[in-house]
């Protein structure tokens, strides 16, 4: 794909309201085909996508046209820790198998780029990463996959997902393992409190796990601990604000233009379908750096070692005709360091107290534990907005 000069066609599968599709547009590439079968994000795709074929439902989807990359961030319902848990062969998640049947022919898709949770390398003992390997491999695929962090590109959400690139034309290392930050991480560990900082969490849990987050909110979730979907909560200690960013920054968080999902209640579908939409989104800028990868692989600059049969899942790996090789690469392949604090565009909307008195009461009774002040500080909130 590198080696021409003509654009690369794109069929977006599962596309939900276009993440992957917009950072690859970023990335010089362009969309042919959509399918999306959620009637809100469908009305999202027909206002930033207008005039690209939408087809509603991949399961009677008969071909695809000619492109050279399908993407396909599939469904995590029962892939996802949140979600049902029920594996690759779950009703939802299962059909990325439509993706297989799809591509398979001799002069099949050239490249596809796979996106989901980064649970499915240990759910089952990481059977869903061996199905698809099985599949790509069975098609005459190389492959590769990187977990990833949406932080490494700038934006201040905590979002770890799996990056998947299988390819009968090019070399997938080229595609993921070209670039590597310096491998420091990102701080998350409960501790001292920076008053520098502001601290994502989720105002929903609190009883088995809270989504701690320097400087960035946790992943935004299509769904939550209490059944609806709903921003992550931010906590600034240096002002004591408690409170939840609006949907338009929520977007902005996925690397989307404020206002992207505007369509879908203009359409009149309710609101609250903007921040589960915007949950199951694939993030904009990992997915433009992708793009551009695929356009202009490089040299692997990680280490490889062998895998052994049988052995899990790493946080990264490659494999061709059988073989597998785990990559020493971290999350970040690049070392940006969001400030979620200056990213914000409009003011926290406070957090309720009735939310705020159900977070303490969930907290006070589990075993987590928490930085020093941060109940302290929610308490004095609850009182303010009470």
């Amino acid at each position: 794909m590198s080696r021409t000069s003509r654009t690369p066609r794109v069929a977006g599968l599962f596309a939900g309201i276009g993440g992957i599709e917009v950072g690859l547009k970023q990335a010089g590439h362009e969309t042919a085909l959509l399918c999306e079968i959620d009637a809100a994000a469908a009305h999202v795709l027909q206002a930033r996508f207008p005039g690209i074929p939408l087809r509603d439902d991949v399961r009677t989807l008969g071909n695809l046209p000619t492109v050279d990359l399908v993407a396909a961030g599939f469904p995590c319902t029962d892939l996802s820790q949140a979600g049902r848990k029920i594996g690759i062969t779950g009703r939802h998640s299962s059909l990325v198998d439509h993706v297989f049947r799809l591509i398979d022919s001799p002069n099949g898709t050239p490249t596809v780029l796979l996106e989901n949770v980064s649970y499915m390398l240990r759910l089952d003992k990481g059977e869903a990463m061996g199905h698809l390997v099985r599949r790509f491999e069975e098609l005459g695929y190389a492959w590769a996959y990187r977990v990833v962090d949406a932080r490494s590109f700038g934006v201040p959400q905590r979002r770890q997902r799996v990056v998947m690139i299988a390819s009968r034309s090019l070399d997938p290392r080229e595609v993921l393992f070209a670039d590597e930050g310096n491998g420091s991480g990102f701080q998350d560990l409960i501790g001292p409190v920076d008053e520098d900082c502001a601290y994502g969490f989720y105002w929903t849990e609190g009883l088995r796990g809270l989504g701690w987050a320097r400087n960035a909110v946790p992943t935004i979730k299509g769904g939550s601990g209490l059944g609806i979907p709903s921003a992550p909560a931010v906590w600034v200690p240096a002002t004591g604000e408690v409170g939840t960013p609006e949907i338009e920054d929520g977007e902005r968080m996925q690397g989307f233009p404020a206002d992207w999902t505007l369509p879908a209640i203009e359409a009149g579908h309710k609101p609250g379908f903007r921040w589960r939409m915007v949950g199951n989104a694939v993030c904009v800028p990992m997915a433009a750096w992708v793009g551009r990868r695929i356009s202009e692989p490089g040299t692997p600059v990680v280490a490889f070692q062998r895998m052994s049969t049988g052995g899990r899942w790493p946080l990264a790996a490659w494999g061709a005709r059988g073989e597998r090789w785990s990559a020493e690469a971290s999350m970040q392949p690049f070392d940006e360091e969001p400030n979620l604090l200056k990213f914000l565009a409009q003011p926290l909307r406070p957090l309720s107290s009735r939310a705020v008195t159900g977070f303490l009461s969930r907290a006070r009774s589990s075993r987590l534990r928490f930085s020093d002040g941060f109940l302290d500080a929610l308490e004095a909130h609850r009182l303010r907005v009470s």
